[in-house]
């Protein structure tokens, strides 16, 4: 089935049909891109295939609290697959709405960080000189300090929301993405595809997001995959540190957190799921990412 589905993308000889052909060739890439797939879909349809909406309270049962996987609630109308928590929620409707937020937090945090690299890459690689100077020092500023000591100081200043740990991530983000466009954005502008689009009167504007920027993508598409597993990690970082989500919105991180202290007792499903669960969606992503750079590097193929 998977060499018939490679046959068939092949026949029809298009740009997009041969990035396909590129991309499914490997099984290992087809596997993570299955497996980000399932994940993206749990995450999205989490309020369907959820047993139980683990943020209602009212439906929560204290004496369900650290139930076993495979046992029955008090009042026998829900059995645990993967146990319950400290506070009787069902730990996989608490992982399907936990990847949920971890996921929602990475893609907007990456793409909101893309657009403002991007743009200021651009920018710097265009107009050169003292703007340039000034937005790569910002940059080089900025990349050298770690993420999670920005982060950890942003949120120490703004407090704990979904809000305030998206500008976290993209405050430690957007320099990536404003240094690849820029170097991207210095060879490209030396072809004679700008120098000719200079000379018909086309508006710098222009010059830079219709003719400029296609040029310069492919390389921040990687990179934005990537990223995506990072904020991914680093979100679940400062939940379980106790300074990323709240505690009425328990991304994967803070799930892990509540069921450490319960690790050495016995009690290990509380950490151990929605910490394979994140493990297996930065696997996914990172195997999606590895692929997409040897598809989008013309110098990479055939290694």
């Amino acid at each position: 089935m998977y060499s018939k589905l490679t046959q068939k993308i092949a026949q029809a000889d298009t740009p997009f049909t041969r990035f396909l052909q590129g991309f499914f060739s490997s099984r290992i890439a087809t596997f993570g891109f299955i497996l980000l797939l399932l994940i993206l879909l749990a995450a999205i349809f989490a309020p369907i295939i959820s047993p139980q909406n683990p943020y209602d309270l009212e439906h929560l049962d204290v004496m369900d609290s650290r139930l076993e996987p495979g046992k029955t609630s008090m009042e026998g109308n829900l059995t645990f697959l993967l146990g319950a928590d400290d506070q009787g929620r069902d730990m996989l409707s608490a992982i399907l709405y936990g990847l949920r937020i971890s996921v929602m937090v990475g893609v907007t945090s990456t793409v909101i960080a893309l657009a403002i690299g991007l743009s200021l890459g651009l920018l710097a690689g265009y107009a050169g000189g003292r703007i340039e100077a000034l937005i790569m020092r910002v940059a080089d500023i900025q990349l050298a300090f770690p993420p999670i000591l920005v982060a950890l100081i942003l949120l120490a200043l703004t407090g704990r929301g979904v809000d305030k740990i998206i500008i976290a991530l993209v405050t430690v983000q957007w320099a990536y993405y404003a240094r690849t466009t820029r170097s991207t954005a210095l060879v490209e502008r030396k072809k004679e595809y700008i120098e000719a689009a200079s000379l018909l009167g086309l508006s710098p504007l222009r010059i830079m997001f219709r003719h400029l920027l296609p040029n310069c993508l492919p390389p921040l598409i990687v990179i934005a995959a990537l990223q995506v597993a990072s904020a991914i990690s680093l979100e679940a970082t400062l939940s379980f540190l106790g300074l990323g989500l709240p505690v009425t919105e328990p991304s994967l991180g803070l799930l892990i957190s509540n069921g450490f202290q319960y690790l050495l007792s016995g009690k290990y499903w509380i950490s151990f799921f929605p910490g394979l669960a994140l493990l297996a969606t930065v696997v996914a992503i990172n195997l999606v990412a590895d692929q997409l750079r040897d598809v989008l590097n013309p110098r990479l193929q055939g290694q």
